[in-house]
């Protein structure tokens, strides 16, 4: 796919034919490994790649010995190792991500790497003083992320935003990948994760929940540990952008590539 393909498959420049893929867990830790995958979204037109990268993190942070706390699922993060994180998300996971895209890819250079901060991509903010340097998206119009699917691009975007006074900011990986699909409007949101779907008590991935259906299976303990926080992020993105929200494994490409083709993969949540 050269360049322009994109802008000429229809599903460039945003809106509700555009998909958003998050990538996170396993999925970072061993990208070499992974080429299928990369292969499979350097064909697709009209999507956007979100990541984070919390084990890279986690693995840097201990070898400094310094100190790894989360509150709901959430990374505190000190303003001493806000840097640090800016540096493993957007510097060395963005740009092996990205590599490996382009060098999977039919045509080299399609994937760009960028963080939320990126030509005033979304507007974030400090979600509290307990957390630090976390951040939230609190709107944005994408216009740089529009204009590089409408070019043929695709985008890869670091979840490290900037405040209003350019202070690096470590945002949540789902929650940021809602940010960008309700600023294109983009028609799916897919969370891939370490698992195949939410599972209840009988071990089975339910195909379609509801938010009802969440906090009840959150409330019976079908839903434990940090699925809970997942789930919720899943439910809170279908909420603010109206995208099917879809949650499901990344450890190989052939659960992306079947529910592209239509098929009932994963679990989405709805309604």
């Amino acid at each position: 796919m050269n360049a322009s393909a994109g802008a000429q498959s229809g599903l460039g420049g945003g809106g509700r034919g555009c998909m958003v893929i998050k990538i996170g867990g396993s999925t970072l830790e061993d990208i070499g490994r992974l080429g299928s995958l990369w292969g499979a979204l350097a064909g697709m037109a009209g999507v956007v790649i979100v990541h984070g990268g919390g084990k890279a993190v986690d693995g840097l942070l201990k070898r400094l010995e310094m100190p790894v706390e989360r509150r709901n699922g959430l990374r505190v993060t000190p303003p001493d190792q806000m840097e640090l994180i800016a540096g493993v998300l957007a510097g060395s996971v963005n740009k092996r991500l990205v590599g490996a895209i382009n060098a999977a890819g039919a045509a080299r250079g399609r994937a760009v790497g960028l963080c939320l901060g990126d030509g005033g991509m979304v507007a974030c903010r400090r979600m509290s003083e307990e957390l630090g340097s976390v951040g939230e998206v609190v709107g944005g119009g994408c216009e740089v992320v529009k204009a590089l699917l409408a070019a043929g691009y695709l985008p890869v975007i670091s979840s490290i935003g900037m405040d209003a006074e350019g202070g690096l900011l470590n945002v949540n990986a789902d929650d940021a990948a809602a940010g960008i699909a309700g600023a294109i409007g983009a028609g799916r949101l897919v969370l891939l994760t370490d698992v195949a779907g939410i599972k209840g008590g009988d071990g089975v991935v339910r195909a379609r929940l509801t938010e009802a259906e969440v906090e009840g299976m959150i409330a019976s303990g079908e839903i434990t540990g940090g699925m809970i926080v997942k789930a919720r992020s899943a439910v809170a993105a279908w909420k603010s952008t109206g995208a099917a929200v879809v949650i499901l494994s990344g450890e190989s490409p052939e659960g992306l590539m079947r529910y592209v083709a239509g098929e009932v993969v994963g679990t989405t949540i709805e309604g």
